[in-house]
């Protein structure tokens, strides 16, 4: 009988590899990699970016720990994956819509349209209650609410969009203080993140009356509420 010695186990020729700069071979398809960010996005939704680790990760989607490091890296590099990939697709149907509501209306634009344009992406996606969009909003409330990194995490995957955000409102509301604009969106990423974060607190608040979930009620209310925030803060101001 052969025996196997640590040299050539598949333990030891990984640790060899590593050695030489080389990645160890491991098994694993394309179909692997969205797995892992699916596992990922669900455990960061829940526990917070300190909260869980590449091990957690792992067992969650059922492979072992050196495959998500060989697919993503450190941690760091996992969780980016996890939130750009959805942002980028948000990104691109908001800024789509966004071109299309200015090539059809032109100077006839209204606050009320820029926002929808803005936002019905996201409440759109909400409205059908996938798991993992489900899981991506929670993540997107806490980020959007955490000090440091989670500031240049919003900053690197969401500001061009909200600065053409900001420029349509700007040709609607030509009178509005640069200030004032970003005042008002400020006002406005809380209460999106809030409503896509879909807690079930506003369902105990109202006795039932409303729901957190029903996003074809919270939509078009929404839309208003945001668009007389905008013109009440941007108005003119009075000379002191």
């Amino acid at each position: 009988m052969t025996r196997t010695t640590e040299s050539s186990s598949p333990a030891g020729n990984a640790r060899k590899a590593r050695s030489v700069g080389r990645r160890p071979r491991i098994e694993g398809g394309s179909e692997t990699s969205p797995v892992i960010l699916d596992a990922a996005e669900k455990l960061f939704a829940l526990h917070g970016f300190h909260g869980v680790t590449v091990r957690a990760v792992a067992v969650e989607c059922g492979v072992d720990s050196a495959l998500v490091h060989y697919y993503f890296g450190t941690k760091q590099a996992l969780f980016d994956a996890v939130f750009a990939r959805r942002a980028a697709t948000i990104n691109q149907d908001r800024l789509d819509a966004m071109l299309r509501y200015e090539e059809e209306f032109g100077d006839n634009m209204t606050v009320e349209g820029v926002a929808s344009a803005f936002l019905m992406p996201l409440l759109d996606r909400a409205r059908h209650n996938d798991p993992g969009w489900k899981h991506y909003f929670a993540l997107l409330g806490l980020v959007n609410n955490a000090r440091g990194w989670g500031t240049d995490t919003m900053t690197s995957n969401f500001d061009p969009v909200v600065r053409r955000f900001i420029g349509l409102l700007q040709r609607v509301l030509p009178q509005a203080a640069t200030e004032d604009l970003f005042y008002s969106y400020h006002f406005l990423t809380g209460a999106l993140c809030l409503t896509l974060s879909d807690t079930g607190r506003l369902d105990q608040l109202s006795e039932g009356s409303a729901s957190s979930a029903d996003m074809a009620a919270i939509a078009p209310r929404m839309i208003a509420y945001c668009a007389a925030g905008f013109r009440a803060v941007c108005r003119p101001r009075r000379p002191a």
